[in-house]
């Protein structure tokens, strides 16, 4: 039976194969790498990952969706709203010794909370890989003195090192977003300066 996109998960699904086949290349799995994969839908990604990975992890919400993952033998499905998942201890459950490479086409209404959720459990993660609206990434990026430079850049950039590895255009989608997309590398930095975090995170909201 055809999945229909459901508005409320913010589910656009990803179908350009040409896109699919950069974005693996950005990630580039290898077997044994403890790797999660947020909202995995049709497999569209998933489905290459598994491949070069031998296993692979996923998290879906939507209950339809993962009933049909459950049915492939090489995923573990956490049927779950990711903002719920503790990220710390699925890494020490799953992958003991390992830190987590988490990828995914995040739904967009609710990018930046996954965003800030992960940062709780930046500790237990190796890189991240996600498929955002362009204009998310544009502010994750942003130079400082610069008109996309804004919260999201600053508390992202004190705990992660992050580039605009490629561009994804709407029609490579079904149904297609009205927005264009692009995907984020971010990788967590090796010495990140000591802040009380709570109080920075107060000092950015009251500065933007």
């Amino acid at each position: 039976m055809k999945h229909i996109a459901r508005k409320r998960f913010g589910q656009h699904f990803l179908t350009d194969s040409a896109i699919i086949e950069a974005i693996v290349r950005e990630i580039a799995p290898v077997p044994g790498d403890a790797m999660v994969e947020i909202g995995p839908g049709l497999a569209a990604l998933t489905q290459p990952l598994v491949e070069r990975l031998g296993q692979l992890t996923v998290v879906e919400l939507d209950r339809d969706l993962a009933v049909r993952l459950r049915a492939h033998p090489q995923l573990q499905v956490v049927e779950s709203d990711v903002l719920k998942v503790d990220f710390s201890a699925l890494a020490r459950d799953r992958f003991p010794g390992q830190r987590l490479r988490i990828v995914g086409n995040l739904p967009y209404n609710i990018s930046t909370p996954i965003l800030f959720h992960l940062l709780e459990h930046v500790a237990m993660v190796q890189d991240q890989h996600f498929m955002l609206q362009k204009e998310v990434i544009d502010r994750m990026v942003a130079s400082p003195a610069t008109a996309d430079y804004s919260r999201l850049s600053v508390m992202l950039q004190w705990r992660y090192a992050m580039e605009d590895v490629l561009f994804v255009p709407p029609e490579s989608f079904d149904p297609p977003p009205r927005v264009d997309s692009a995907v984020v590398r971010m990788v967590p930095l090796a010495n990140p300066p000591a802040i009380d975090v709570a109080r920075f995170g107060e000092m950015v909201q009251v500065a933007f």
